[in-house]
């Protein structure tokens, strides 16, 4: 199944005249499996969190730098959902709304959140970084994918998810 919607998100991104690049590797769930596999590559890697608001039933996708503290408690705070409010969404949910599972969550997905119920929340860093590449997994965790910051920032514009910026700290 994540191959035939792998097909889609690359030709999708073909359609926005969007240059990739592209690592495959053993499937991986974590991002300490994953480094060992990009070593060649040049870019910031993304750790990504798929989260839901307890209280206002709210979906959020989170894409960080690899190597940044998320808290849920401040960023709940900073989204204004109520401190202590962010919890991690189950794998039902994300499948449902991202066409991913666990380990696969990625910003690349929102290309399949057709009605935009998921808010994104994007690592400012990520794109104003000086970054050459931002690198995701493309609805696959055997593979990752690298995309300039700037084409990122047009393919979320293009599926109707505008981000919301903030600022994460290093570990």
């Amino acid at each position: 199944m994540s191959e035939d919607l792998r097909a889609e998100l690359e030709k999708y991104l073909q359609s926005l005249n969007i240059q990739t690049t592209c690592v495959e590797h053993p499937p991986v769930f974590t991002v300490e499996e994953m480094m060992p596999h990009l070593q060649d590559v040049s870019g910031a890697v993304t750790k990504n969190l798929f989260l839901k608001d307890k209280k206002k039933k709210g979906l959020w996708l989170v894409s960080a730098r690899h190597d940044r503290q998320v808290n849920l408690s401040d960023l709940a705070k900073k989204l204004g959902v109520g401190s202590g409010n962010l919890r991690f969404a189950d794998e039902a949910t994300m499948l449902e709304k991202l066409k991913v599972g666990q380990g696969c969550a990625t910003a690349l997905a929102l290309l399949f959140d057709r009605d935009q119920s998921v808010k994104f929340v994007l690592d400012r860093d990520l794109v104003e970084g000086g970054h050459e590449m931002v690198c995701f997994h493309p609805m696959t965790n055997a593979a990752t994918m690298g995309l300039r910051p700037d084409d990122l920032l047009r393919f979320l514009k293009e599926t109707g998810h505008e981000p919301v910026l903030e600022s994460f700290t290093s570990d």
